[in-house]
């Protein structure tokens, strides 16, 4: 069990004959059940050629029709991503996966305005992952993305995360210390995004077959907070936290685009005393995130 994908989930890519999603599409494919679960590819110019022996469509529509794809990954450059997540909406796809990094924070906004408004209508909703993140796996059945397949192994406990890399840091402690992973997302740190730490929780919540999670978040905004809120008053599963940057001043962008504090709620400190609040274990140094958590199981 896992959530979002399984190894029986069918996978359209978007921007597939550009360099980036050739090379992850390829390690997607040679990663478990991969071979089955990526069934098509989107460039409205190469309609009717074909990548790995994956067949290219000329719309996410045709592709979704063709195969019955429900999730998307793009790999889009940043200037059409956000059209391109808009596609995938409008395809009715259960998922979409964005992992580009850059698009324009307004042609997310507008992106977000027009998937609201279409649920509003009573139109189907697409869940996105992302944009500017690794993706998500379920070990042993599939990947979607760019996150490193070798350091994962089957397991109970779930990991959710702002920062890729802090996301294959749990991932090879876990591994390393004998225990697997049920699913990994990569929420990604972008400012206006699709799913929050809180969905995901919900998710691991409500999942038979994981028994703990890592959360880890960033300095800036409130969905760390909103999450642990939550987690305290719902969450039955045992939880470490980690927040990272503990040492950025106040005013300090980071790595991501969404990382920047502006003081106050949003900080560190501030974020890990929520979580400690909520029933946490908290740990402000990385590399102790597994070996808090097999303790607490």
């Amino acid at each position: 069990m896992s959530i979002l994908i399984n190894k029986d989930t069918k996978v359209i890519t978007q921007g597939i004959t550009g360099k980036t999603g050739q090379f992850h599409t390829g390690k997607c494919q040679e990663y478990a059940n991969g071979k089955n679960c990526f069934v098509a590819g989107v460039n409205p110019k190469k309609a009717g050629e074909s990548i790995f022996n994956i067949p290219i469509y000329g719309s996410v529509k045709e592709a979704a029709d063709k195969t019955g794809a429900t999730v998307s990954v793009i790999y889009v450059p940043p200037a059409g991503a956000a059209a391109a997540i808009w596609e995938a909406v409008e395809a009715d796809l259960d998922l979409a996966i964005c992992i580009t990094e850059g698009i324009p924070v307004r042609d997310m906004l507008l992106v977000r305005n027009k998937m609201r408004a279409k649920v509003a209508a009573g139109g189907k909703e697409t869940l996105l992952l992302g944009p500017n993140c690794p993706g998500l796996i379920t070990p042993d059945e599939i990947k979607i993305g760019i996150m490193p397949g070798h350091i994962h192994r089957k397991g109970r406990i779930g990991v959710v995360s702002r920062s890729g890399t802090l996301t294959y840091e749990a991932v090879a402690q876990l591994t390393e210390i004998g225990l697997g992973q049920s699913s990994a997302v990569g929420i990604g740190g972008d400012p206006i995004n699709g799913l929050k730490h809180i969905d995901i929780m919900r998710l691991f919540n409500d999942d038979p077959d994981t028994d703990a999670v890592i959360m880890i978040g960033e300095i800036g905004g409130p969905d760390e907070a909103e999450a642990a809120r939550w987690c305290k008053a719902h969450m039955k599963k045992p939880i470490v936290g980690f927040i990272a940057g503990v040492t950025a001043p106040a005013g300090k962008r980071m790595g991501h685009a969404g990382a920047l504090i502006s003081g106050g709620a949003d900080t560190a400190e501030a974020k890990l005393a929520v979580m400690e609040e909520c029933g946490f274990k908290v740990t402000r140094n990385p590399s102790e995130m597994a070996k808090l958590l097999k303790a607490l199981l």
